[in-house]
Formats: structure tokens, sequence, C-alpha cells
């Protein structure tokens, strides 16, 4: 379980083949003295696990699944990743709740200054808008940020200039592809209405405030 704040860049030294998969060797930005091999770290966004450490920098075998679902596949020696190791009980939870596994890929179709800000526009399936609210949590590449508007397959970002500046986000243009991970309390409450609840199910009409009755909100 990660957060969505960033913690570091890494840069890819290295792809190899692994069958169908990948193999990425990532040299992280932060030091990482103690991480060790099968622990999970989110890149960009995705849950992975470190399958060999050496000398500050890790190995990372991705599987076939993952590359197609996520914009991994495109990574090539000199790229940049955002990294965010798993969440400690004890830690801040600055950003909101991120499983590292990524609901779909994302299209960045605007950008524009607004002010010391920048305005980011991303088009995404048409599936992912019912997880979407403004002013509600969205993790973009790993990164959690706040929905400033939404509308049917596209919603917009503010940037400020400290997480341009630490996150590959200060790298993105219009036509790069990310990482969605929509809110994980918004899929668990569809799933919950949708397939049916003893407490719920004798109801014909369900709005916020039978949700909120019922222990939902």
């Amino acid at each position: 379980m990660f957060t969505g704040i960033i913690q570091g860049l890494g840069t890819i030294k290295a792809v190899q083949r692994l069958g169908q998969g990948l193999v990425f060797h990532i040299q992280p930005d932060l030091p990482l003295r103690d991480l060790q091999e099968g622990e999970s770290i989110a890149v960009s966004g995705v849950c992975l696990t470190a399958t060999a450490v050496s000398n500050g920098s890790f190995r990372m075998d991705v599987s076939p699944e993952t590359l197609s679902r996520t914009t991994l596949s495109m990574l090539r020696p000199g790229g940049h990743v955002n990294l965010e190791r798993a969440v400690r009980p004890s830690d801040r939870l600055g950003g909101h709740i991120v499983s590292g596994h990524v609901d779909g890929v994302g299209e960045v179709v605007g950008k524009r200054s607004l002010s010391q800000f920048t305005l980011f526009s991303v088009a995404i399936s048409q599936e992912l808008d019912r997880y979407l609210i403004e002013k509600g949590s969205i993790a973009v590449d790993g990164i959690s940020l706040t929905v400033n508007t939404c509308k049917t397959g596209l919603f917009s970002v503010a940037i400020i200039p400290h997480t341009a500046k630490v996150t590959t986000m200060g790298l993105r243009d219009v036509g790069d592809r990310v990482n969605i991970e929509v809110d994980l309390i918004g899929k668990y409450i569809e799933k919950l209405v949708l397939t049916g609840h003893p407490r719920l199910e004798r109801q014909t009409h369900i709005d916020l405030d039978l949700l909120a009755r019922n222990g939902f909100l």
C-alpha cells in the first residue's frame, strides 16, 4: 500500500527481456540502504517487487500482464520513473490510499501555465469516469493529485512547482501516456451497491443518505 507521495526519481539503467516480460534495472536518486529483496516499490504508480538489490540500485521483473495494462513497456534506458516505498503503519498519510494496481492508461492532451502552476488535461477511458469527482483524489504515475475538473473522458489537475521538480510530471508533455489509478474507496462502494448487500438489497432507492445510514459513508 502507498500514499502517492513520491520519495524520489529513478533512472532506468538497463532493460532486458524475460520471456514475454521485461527486467528493469533502476538507479534511484534517493538512498535506499535498507532496501531488501522482495520489498514492494511503486514505480510510476505500479506496485513491483525488488528481485535483486546491489550497490544502491535494484532490479524489477515485470510480467506481460503488467506491461499490457501500464506504460512500463514504453520505458527505455535513460528514462525516469517515480519511486515510492510501501507505507508503514507509523507513516503520515499525506496523499491518499494508493494500491499500486493501475486501472488504465491516460494521455496528456493539454498543458498550460497558470501563474506558477501547470494545468494538465488528461484523457481517460469513459469506463473510469464514474470514479472521478471534482476535488477527489487520483493517482497519475503514482502521484497523489486532486481532480480540478472532470467530464466525460477527461479530467484536469494542477501541478505545483515542487511536484513538477521532484516527479516526472515536470517532464510530461502533450501526447505522453500516464498510469491512472482511481480512488480505491470509490470502487469498493460501487461493488457493494451493484452486487447487493443484505441491508441494502431490500431497498429500491439508493442514495447518499441510505449509504450513510448503513455505514458506507
